[in-house]
């Protein structure tokens, strides 16, 4: 009878759908927002990983694609990482840190229509 108990481990089963979810969601949208010209190839909310193809922005006659990391909770500069490449390699730390930019001044605009402050 008591076999069966130990089986999991002592953990509680948590139900599909449940989980929790480890990223900001105003950081999530707002990357998803800033960086919409970039065809999306994978994003998954619990690692916090977005990786896209490339695409060029509108103006631009350069193509991009991008990884970004969402890895904390806070609506914080340190929880964003992008890391963004054109076709002929890494982009300026200039340019990177501009979308940074724009991606966390999206994700505070996210934050205070929700009237969350």
């Amino acid at each position: 009878m008591g076999s069966l108990a130990s089986c999991g481990g002592g953990q509680p089963h948590t139900p599909r759908g449940t989980e929790n979810v480890a990223v900001n969601r105003y950081i999530w949208a707002a990357s998803l927002d800033v960086l919409d010209f970039l065809p999306v190839q994978s994003a998954d909310p619990f690692t916090g990983v977005i990786s896209t193809g490339y695409g060029t922005p509108p103006g631009s006659g350069n193509a991009y694609r991008a990884t970004i990391r969402v890895i904390d909770p806070a609506l914080d500069a340190r929880s964003l990482q992008v890391a963004l490449q054109s076709r002929s390699g890494p982009v300026s730390i200039e340019t990177q840190t501009a979308i940074e930019n724009a991606i966390l001044a999206r994700a505070r605009q996210l934050r205070i229509a929700d009237g969350i402050l």
